[in-house]
Parts: structure tokens; sequence; C-alpha cells
């Protein structure tokens, strides 16, 4: 698809590579219903990500976050507005039209793991290559890679039974990334992790997009301002647009400290007035 491929280029020359625009969303709009039970969730999303960038995405619940990323995914047709990563422009056709966009650019993670029960870390990887249309040689040995690169080199013939919560989640990930595919939306990725798997799974985020050979990028939902600390920038979702945020703003803080800055200046001048 003419992905820059930076392997072959100096340690500075990666660096700057990586500020190649992966992901860019321009003007999108998703509105759900008719009439007056017409709801618009989306007003117009404009962001980018760069190569080997990770963004972490928050805002309050119902905001459309995950009606954002199914978008970019390729399971949901925008209203109006464009998507385009890297040479591949969409947006605004339906699933069986962006086929290619969930086989080759976008790889998912999900809360839940998602792994069938019966197959080991390898055939879970293996199988999602085969059924996107890779040769079985090919996709047995893309998992093999994919599941050495997180970590699980030692754990490939396990059931998920067999493997920890974040050790199941990098199986998750390794299915995500096997076949090199340029940007990963995960979902609330540490949602049923414990504190000490979830500190993994983003130590192993970050490891993912500064890769010198291949550095992915990262669109990661969270209402987590621990996770969102760790990305390389924060973006706020609110009243369907999308703007550059902090934590502080992200929950509201920045708002309720007007308020009391306001409401002290109140208190100052009227006891003022009363002197």
């Amino acid at each position: 698809m003419g992905f820059p491929n930076i392997s072959s280029y100096t340690t500075s020359e990666r660096y700057d590579m990586k500020g190649v625009e992966m992901l860019s969303v321009q003007g999108l709009t998703k509105a759900f219903g008719s009439g007056s039970n017409k709801l618009q969730v989306l007003k117009g999303v404009d962001m980018n990500i760069k190569q080997g960038e990770m963004v972490a995405l928050m805002g309050p619940s119902g905001s459309g976050k995950s009606t954002l990323l199914n978008i970019i995914g390729g399971l949901l047709a925008g209203d109006d507005g464009s998507i385009t990563l890297g040479k591949r422009t969409y947006g605004l056709k339906g699933p069986s039209s962006v086929v290619d966009v969930r086989r080759e650019l976008v790889g998912w993670i999900f809360q839940d793991f998602h792994l069938l029960d019966n197959l080991t870390a390898i055939d879970n990887v293996a199988m999602a290559l085969e059924l996107s249309g890779m040769p079985s040689s090919e996709a047995v040995f893309a998992a093999q890679t994919a599941l050495t690169k997180v970590g699980l080199g030692d754990r490939m013939h396990f059931i998920p039974d067999q493997l920890s919560g974040g050790q199941q989640q990098r199986v998750a990930i390794a299915r995500a990334i096997a076949g090199n595919r340029p940007v990963l939306l995960a979902d609330e990725p540490t949602g049923n992790l414990d504190i000490a798997s979830g500190k993994e799974v983003m130590a192993l985020f970050k490891e993912l997009c500064h890769d010198e050979e291949n550095p992915i990028s990262i669109l990661m939902v969270t209402h987590d301002p621990d996770l969102a600390s760790n990305a390389d920038r924060m973006l706020l979702l609110n009243d369907g647009r999308t703007e550059a945020s902090d934590i502080r703003s992200a929950w509201g803080l920045d708002h309720e400290d007007d308020t009391a800055a306001e409401a002290a200046e109140t208190e100052s001048e009227e006891g003022g007035e009363e002197e």
C-alpha cells in the first residue's frame, strides 16, 4: 500500500520519518436516527496521527469515541468528511466496500480478548490471517513473528486458559499487528487487566510505536487518565469534535478551577463592598 519503511535509514533519518502523517480525519460527521429523533454524534471531527505516534482519545460516555473508531476501522460509514490512511481514502462507504482497510491497514484491540478457547496462541493469530486470505504457511510464519514481537515466543502453543490475562491480551495484540498493519485501534485495551498487566500492555504499545524498523501508530480510547498520560498526545472528543487536551481539561478540572476562581473573586468583591 505504499507505507514508509524506514529500516534502511540512519537513526536521524528514522526520527525524521516518524513525522510522516499516517492517519488523517477531515470533517467527519455521523448521525443516527432521523427527524426529531436524529442524534448528531460526530459534528466535524478533524485529527491526524503520525507514524510511530500513540494518541489517547478521551471523552464522556456517549461522546462518540467508539463511533469514531468504528468508522476509522471500516466497520461503519460516516455521513460526510473523509479518512486518509496512507494512500487509501475512505469513510463514507459501508463495511463491504472497505474490506481492504480491515484486512491490511487497521488492527483492532478490544477490552475483551476475543480468543478462541480451543486454539493455541499461534493458531488464534494465524487463523485470523488465513481468514483474510493469507496462505497457511505465510500465516503461521507471520503469527510466529508477531507473537515473538510481543514477548510470547515461549507461549505460542498454549491455549488461552494456560495464559494470564495480560498474556491473552498480548496474543490479541499479536493478532492485530500480524501482517504489518500500520495502525492499531485500541478500545479500552486494559479494561479487563490488573494494574501490573495494564502497565505491561502500555509498555508494549510504546515499544511497537518506537520500533526502528516498522513503527506503528496507535489510537487508544481510554477513561483512565494514568494510561492516557503515557500517550504522545491526548485528544478530547467533546460535543462531536476533537480538540487537543490534557488530563485536567479532559476531566473538566480546568472548568472547575475557573468556576472556583470566579466564585472566590465574587466573594472578595462582595467583602470589599461591605467594608
